[in-house]
């Protein structure tokens, strides 16, 4: 016998099984969150390394979630505008927010501040219990519930077991999923750095053979960078003193906000992608990272998680107000159906968009660069590709209306 009933077994406390978790939490429905690794608190101070791009529709999820206040009271960084160059043949384009009547195209928020956030709000909802640190290890599925075995013996039974496990999850791997991958022979570098020029809010990218090299706005005038290049390339830089890296930086940017005066910690994360062959098995559905992940160069990642976390608490909330099995195989369609195609077309963009900058070929680089220079003089084109950025698209969840 299960020792707990619960409607929703989530495995993964990061930023998108937590918001998954707070959209079902003022349901009533009951709640478990479950993961081996304790909440990377966010403490202030320092920057923290990993950063996302948080678009708007994003930040309207937050908002319903009535979390967004608490993020932005702590440390958000507006993303005014967006700027990329082509570091080859020198095309370029500007995204200004302003031109299409917003205020912002998205914030630069810290993904432990995320993090925190989310559970910490979580906390206030008696029906939803962390079982932090713990792990699923086994479960097994009938027309009735899902039977789950944690790390420590016990047992738990749901209706609906979320994987929202990240790029190796066992939920995933338990369910025999397959999953399509591959290596861009990249690495992203990332740092906190300061600059000779303000950065005046707006995100600057440019466009290398090794690839692309992205700074980021932070409210202090600082700058997050991302910088995917080749491993052994990543290597030797990480190893480079903060005067020599600093160098470096400076040229590979074209000095375009002068000269980098000063860097803090450096790491470096493999750049790969993943897509599972499903999304869902029985009274199982995946989410975040477990089900997709992307190249990084829009930042779009943690944003399709959201949105796949929104979507599903959408799926699960209709069932649940219709007197419908929240697990059962027409709530997992439809989230299915709402979600993959999506995701699949944001990862098939970016891998077209890295093979296309990643050339150094003349027959490549020339149309590339007049392309951009194109779009920066086609208002509608670029009001596109901003509606875009922003996260407005395909079938968006109530959350962000």
């Amino acid at each position: 016998m299960s020792g707990r009933r619960y409607d929703v077994v989530i495995h993964g406390a990061g930023m998108v099984g937590l918001t998954l978790a707070q959209a079902l939490a003022r349901s009533g429905l009951r709640i478990a969150v479950v993961d081996a690794k304790p909440i990377n608190r966010w403490r202030g101070g320092e920057w923290a390394l990993r950063v996302s791009a948080v678009t708007v529709v994003s930040e309207r999820i937050f908002r319903s979630l009535g979390v967004w206040e608490a993020m932005s009271a702590a440390r958000v960084s507006p993303l005014r505008a967006i700027q990329a160059w082509d570091g080859v043949a020198r095309g370029s384009v500007l995204f200004d927010s302003a031109a299409i009547g917003e205020s912002h195209l998205g914030h630069i928020v810290e993904n432990s501040l995320i993090q925190t956030v989310l559970y910490d709000a979580l906390l206030k909802h008696d029906n939803v219990t962390p079982i932090i640190p713990g792990a699923v290890t086994a479960f097994e599925a009938n027309a009735e519930n899902i039977e789950i075995t944690l790390e420590d013996g016990r047992r738990i039974e749901a209706a609906l077991l979320v994987g929202a496990d990240g790029a190796g999850s066992s939920v995933r791997r338990l369910c025999g999923i397959d999953v399509a991958t591959g290596d861009y022979e990249q690495v992203g570098l990332v740092a906190t750095i300061r600059t000779e020029q303000r950065h005046g809010e707006v995100g600057r990218q440019r466009f290398l053979p090794g690839g692309p090299l992205a700074f980021l706005p932070l409210n202090d005038g600082r700058c997050s960078i991302v910088w995917s290049q080749p491993p052994a390339e990543g290597e030797r830089r990480l190893a480079l003193s903060e005067e020599a890296f600093c160098r470096e930086l400076t040229e590979a940017s074209d000095h375009m906000l002068g000269r980098v005066l000063g860097c803090g910690q450096r790491a470096a994360f493999p750049l790969r992608k993943l897509h599972a062959a499903r999304y869902t098995a029985e009274r199982v559905a995946l989410i975040g990272d477990a089900a997709h992940v992307i190249h990084p160069l829009a930042g779009q990642g943690a944003n399709l998680g959201f949105a796949d976390a929104a979507v599903l608490a959408e799926e699960i909330l209709r069932a649940h107000e219709r007197e419908r099995d929240m697990g059962g195989q027409g709530t997992l369609r439809r989230f299915e159906r709402r979600r993959r195609a999506e995701n699949q077309l944001m990862q098939s963009a970016m891998d077209g968009f890295h093979w296309l900058f990643r050339s150094e070929s003349p027959w490549i680089s020339l149309p590339r660069s007049l392309g951009l220079n194109l779009t920066d003089r086609l208002p509608p084109a670029k009001a596109f590709f901003m509606q875009r950025a922003m996260g407005f698209g395909g079938d968006l969840p109530r959350l962000a209306r």
